[in-house]
């Protein structure tokens, strides 16, 4: 999923937005200030958020407080249940971070379905095509 965000993202057709991807464990609050937007993916474990994308919010929340209001985001998750506990834990951490979100987070829940690949590619398609035209 998060490669076929990254693609979406580096599409040829988009010019002038550089893209940066980081594994949770390695990511850090420098990453989130440096951005003009960002993109969150997580596989669900016991209807929560993973572990290592618990870890990176609790690192850079407070080095962040305050500092990205208003800054786009979106989300991707890979569930085994139906995703909700997931992607509703992401929202409250965020919300205190005051980030918006501009669109609906991409779910593939149940069996995975590589047809659904294509929707993760449009989200980073359709954020980083957002950033070059100034709507974000």
């Amino acid at each position: 999923m998060a490669d076929a965000v990254i693609r979406g993202a580096n599409n040829a057709s988009i010019d002038g937005v550089e893209v940066r991807a980081r594994p949770a464990l390695d990511a850090d609050a420098g990453d989130l200030l440096w951005a003009d937007a960002f993109i969150l993916g997580t596989p669900e474990n016991f209807g929560y958020m993973s572990g290592a994308m618990k870890y990176f919010l609790d690192r850079v929340y407070y080095p962040c407080e305050g500092k990205l209001a208003g800054l786009p985001y979106a989300l991707f998750v890979r569930a085994g249940n139906d995703g909700t506990g997931a992607i509703n834990s992401m929202h409250r951490i965020l919300a205190g971070l005051a980030v918006k979100e501009v669109q609906e987070p991409v779910l593939i829940a149940g069996e995975f379905d590589d047809s659904r690949l294509a929707d993760c590619e449009e989200l980073g398609l359709t954020l980083a095509a957002g950033l070059e035209a100034g709507v974000f």
